[in-house]
């Protein structure tokens, strides 16, 4: 069997001032005037290939995911987690690398990312539906189970600028995890949600892994990650440090806190 996602030897290269997930008609056309002008500068060159306004958000990442599986990706702040998801999502392309997708991807990395705020939410399912390839007959089918999942049928009809970021985040994740997609991408999301629902999150992804779909986890509730995933991704510094059974990786990242905090007291 191949693996539903392959990752090989993904790097992605940012400029400190311009990280973002795309460039926008205005970003290039300020690029381009100030061409002229970095003609006549020279920028010192570091020895991994870098201009001095430059560093890699990612280097050298290679991972395969099968069907079924629940991958856990954790690691410190900045350290390179959200650019490999936006990567995996083709928000952002890799400077270099290779990334194979064999299935439809549904994706919860920010909150309300592809909502509209002036629709209703009712009118936000079908449209996110739609951006996530599903046909009208889909989404109508698994309306209902959307919507009972998220528990916001009371505002279902008010425009979404109105809700709270927890009511977006139970939205979002019935919209993205029951429109039958082969690998679902979550980040942190999950943490502005209730412990309640946070729970019935975790078990509907779990559920989708029974199912034979695949789940990218990433989070700092090592409770969470070690419940749900059967293998574990830690990042550093924007490369794999390690990657392996669950709970071997989690009690590294723990143990590499703890002594990160012993170094900070001493």
């Amino acid at each position: 069997m191949k693996p539903i996602i392959e990752v090989r030897h993904l790097y992605k290269k940012y400029r400190i001032g311009m990280i973002l997930p795309y460039y926008t008609l205005r970003d290039k056309l300020a690029e381009l005037s100030r061409k002229p002008v970095n003609l006549f500068k020279k920028k010192k060159m570091s020895d991994d290939g870098l201009l001095e306004d430059e560093f890699w958000a990612l280097r050298d990442v290679s991972f395969n995911a099968m069907p079924g599986e629940a991958i856990g990706i954790i690691g410190r702040n900045g350290m390179g987690k959200s650019t490999l998801l936006k990567v995996l999502c083709r928000i952002t392309p890799p400077t270099r690398g290779e990334i194979r997708l064999r299935g439809s991807v549904a994706s919860l990395l920010e909150i309300g990312t592809g909502f509209q705020q002036e629709m209703t939410g009712r009118e936000n399912v079908f449209l996110n539906g739609a951006i996530l390839g599903m046909k009208q007959k889909e989404i109508k089918r698994k309306f209902d189970e959307i919507v009972a999942f998220s528990e916001v049928e009371k505002f279902l009809d008010t425009p979404v600028k109105h809700y709270s970021s927890g009511m977006y985040m139970r939205l979002a994740f019935a919209i993205a995890a029951h429109l039958d997609p082969e690998i679902l991408i979550v980040d942190e999301v999950l943490a502005v949600g209730d412990a309640s629902f946070q729970k019935k999150c975790l078990g509907k992804m779990e559920s989708t892994t029974y199912e034979g779909r695949t789940v990218i986890f990433v989070s700092h509730n090592m409770d969470a990650v070690s419940g749900l995933c059967n293998k574990t991704i830690l990042i550093r510094n924007g490369s794999v440090a390690a990657i392996g059974e669950t709970d071997k990786i989690v009690r590294l990242y723990k143990k590499e806190n703890l002594d990160s905090s012993a170094k900070i007291h001493l």
